[in-house]
């Protein structure tokens, strides 16, 4: 699959077999998320990935929109370590650009996954804190859910010409 090909035809997928995710993908998806761009190369990602089912179950308790997790068999939690940060605050970029990794990883592996919002909502960081014991100098980013895909969504072109400006507003 060519880049743009992922690009345009990863999708959103909320609904997935029973099968679990292989490993050696979990690896090959977790070393893409890694290859992602830094400031200053500090790198603050970690990850926590949970396959076990009791924990999965939970998450929706304190993460509505990760509802999914529930029936899934595997998801990634996306964290900063904000004491490895070379330039504070760039945290949150930096995590955005693994999950982006992460997504299209996945999409290459023929898996399907959706990105679903952790911080800046505290309610969620606490939960997700609390159910995976997260020390305080982690920081949640994103909860990645994770499975083969269950539903099939075609491809969209979102190009949009009026959101596009050229050397200015």
């Amino acid at each position: 699959m060519d880049v743009f090909s992922a690009i345009h035809g990863r999708r959103s997928i909320r609904k997935y077999t029973e099968a679990p995710v292989a490993a050696s993908d979990v690896r090959d998806i977790l070393a893409a998320a890694m290859s992602a761009p830094s400031a200053g190369n500090a790198q603050p990602w970690r990850f926590v990935v949970v396959d076990d089912r009791a924990l999965l179950e939970a998450i929706p308790a304190f993460s509505q929109y990760a509802a999914m997790a529930a029936k899934a068999p595997l998801g990634i939690l996306v964290c900063a370590d904000l004491t490895s940060e070379k330039y504070p605050g760039y945290w949150v970029q930096d995590c955005s650009a693994a999950v982006q990794n992460i997504l299209l990883a996945v999409h290459g592996k023929g898996l399907g996954a959706v990105w679903t919002g952790v911080h800046p909502m505290k309610d969620r960081e606490d939960g997700f804190r609390r159910l995976l014991g997260l020390p305080d100098n982690v920081v949640p980013l994103g909860f990645i859910v994770i499975g083969h895909p269950a539903q099939e969504l075609a491809p969209q072109d979102r190009y949009d010409e009026a959101k596009v400006h050229w050397n200015g507003w």
